[in-house]
């Protein structure tokens, strides 16, 4: 298997870590956070002249159709920038949907946009005490003439408080956790019926809990198959899993860098710390961590077009190596640059954060063990 870049891929990388180091430095991104907004409309915006967003989108539909290994590249890069625009919520999950199973007009309406920045999209999935279970899905969307009305509530909501559209997980038939019966729509944010709350997250990221009251949408909003939208959710969460797995791998290269620096600078009985040889050894050692990782990453991108039970082992083998290897390297990486390891005003602790929080998303490391142990029984 070649994980080998392309002239093409490298120069684009390229590209993309020399406009976030030169314009999106730490102190940068703490303003962004601290805006009445928690993102920058101008930074999307380049990133959109820079092609991130669109390319691993349809070329019939504005992108570059590009695949995995190139979102990859992008979200590795956002990683290591810790980027808070909504990139994973717009790009992978929202157009991915629509990429996937959207009709032409929904394709041709939503995805130019997506890929010039002029359209944000959110994917509603997750509701109150559902965890990690994808089949758990207690909204309803019922039919009311020729559209539906949707009736729910929906958590956490990735960057769901900006998004223009909401691709939302409503059941049309079955039980609540029942495999069969889910669909999925586009609702408009401001659809009458639907109110938002938004509010900041602990890594600087945005999220939004989502109420539909009786929320009235055409027949054209039904996005691929009534009743048969799971293996569309599936495959869009295994598609974001993977992502966020390379924007670990971005976070874990800026700590450990951030963390040798520091190792070189810091002196302690007249000579630097990094001198002494049990510190060296951790170093090495986040860097093993962070490399097993990469490799994973790399393995679960590969497989993202295989079939459904050798996709779904390998993104969930990858989101557990990779979430071990967050914890190690964000620990080490504090661990090792003392108290202020923990302090505001370094970037070490808003990495560890953002490792942190990116192990939790989709899927936790017991949920994970257990799923591929089922894959491996089944």
């Amino acid at each position: 298997m070649d994980f080998n870049f392309t002239e093409e891929q490298r120069q684009f990388r390229d590209s993309l870590d020399r406009y976030l180091r030169e314009a999106y430095d730490f102190d940068t991104r703490r303003g962004i956070i601290g805006s009445a907004e928690g993102w920058s409309r101008a930074h999307w915006q380049q990133l959109a002249e820079l092609g991130a967003l669109a390319i691993a989108l349809p070329e019939d539909h504005g992108g570059f159709g590009g695949n995995a290994f190139d979102t990859l590249l992008v979200m590795e890069a956002l990683g290591r920038a810790m980027v808070v625009e909504p990139y994973i919520a717009t790009v992978v999950l929202g157009a991915g949907v629509i990429a996937d199973a959207g009709s032409d007009a929904q394709k041709a309406a939503l995805l130019p946009a997506v890929a010039g920045g002029e359209q944000l999209l959110a994917f509603a999935l997750g509701e109150p005490r559902r965890r990690y279970a994808l089949t758990q899905i207690a909204t309803r969307a019922r039919q009311d003439g020729d559209g539906w009305s949707i009736s729910g509530r929906k958590t956490a909501v990735l960057h769901g408080d900006v998004a223009d559209r909401i691709i939302v997980a409503a059941r049309t038939d079955g039980e609540i956790d029942s495999a069969q019966g889910i669909s999925l729509f586009v609702v408009d944010a401001d659809a009458s019926g639907l109110s938002r709350h938004g509010y900041p997250t602990q890594d600087g990221q945005r999220a939004a809990d989502l109420h539909f009251d009786k929320v009235r949408v055409g027949a054209d909003a039904l996005i691929g198959p009534q009743h048969g939208a799971l293996p569309i959710v599936e495959k869009a969460v295994d598609a974001a899993n993977v992502a966020l797995c390379a924007e670990a791998v971005g976070n874990m290269a800026a700590l450990i860098e951030q963390t040798v620096n520091y190792l070189k600078t810091r002196k302690q009985f007249g000579v630097p710390i990094g001198s002494f040889q049990a510190l060296q050894h951790r170093a090495v050692d986040m860097y093993l961590h962070a490399e097993q990782a990469r490799s994973m990453a790399y393995l679960a991108a590969a497989k993202l077009e295989a079939g459904v039970a050798e996709r779904r082992r390998a993104v969930s083998a990858a989101k557990v190596l990779v979430s071990q290897s967050a914890r190690f390297v964000g620990q080490q990486a504090v661990q090792l640059h003392g108290g202020i390891g923990v302090t505001d005003e370094l970037a070490v602790s808003h990495y560890f954060k953002r490792l942190t929080m990116i192990t939790m998303l989709f899927g936790d490391v017991d949920h994970h063990l257990a799923q591929f142990g089922g894959q491996l029984a089944a």
